[in-house]
């Protein structure tokens, strides 16, 4: 048993390393890399953002995330808004320009990456989807 489950992470593993090429490849074509397009991801779907708060959103080192936010506010796709009720909280928000980029990008990246599961029935997906998630719960159990 302990054999085959070493196996099943190699696999996990290396498909997620793909994946992730493929993904940092579409990204690319963008002019984005994939910590830019994550924040802009996450600021088109959830809207204004802590920017505190983005690292752990898209498991990123907080660190990183106010260079990024610099870089995507010179591109005019993001701006910092302070927090009315608190002034040391500041937001990264999507600007108009940021939106209309995403919404030109978003649906081809998305196709893009659909096509590494074109070869999966609704079904095993859905069982992918739920074994994949207990898998990793029982990896952030064990931290």
């Amino acid at each position: 048993m302990e054999e085959l489950q070493l196996k099943a992470m190699t696999v996990m593993m290396r498909a997620s390393q793909y994946m992730a090429e493929v993904s940092r490849q579409d990204i690319k074509r963008y002019g984005l890399n994939i910590t830019e397009f994550a924040v802009l991801e996450l600021l088109y779907h959830r809207g204004d953002q802590p920017i505190q708060m983005i690292g752990k959103k898209i498991l990123i080192a907080s660190s990183s995330i106010t260079y990024v936010v610099d870089k995507l506010e010179k591109k005019g796709y993001v701006k910092r808004v302070h927090c009315a009720t608190d002034r040391r909280v500041i937001f990264a928000a999507i600007t108009d320009e940021g939106r209309t980029f995403m919404e030109g990008i978003f649906p081809q990246h998305a196709q893009q990456m659909a096509k590494m599961f074109e070869g999966l029935t609704e079904q095993e997906l859905e069982t992918l989807v739920s074994i994949t998630k207990r898998v990793g719960k029982t990896a952030q159990n064990s931290l």
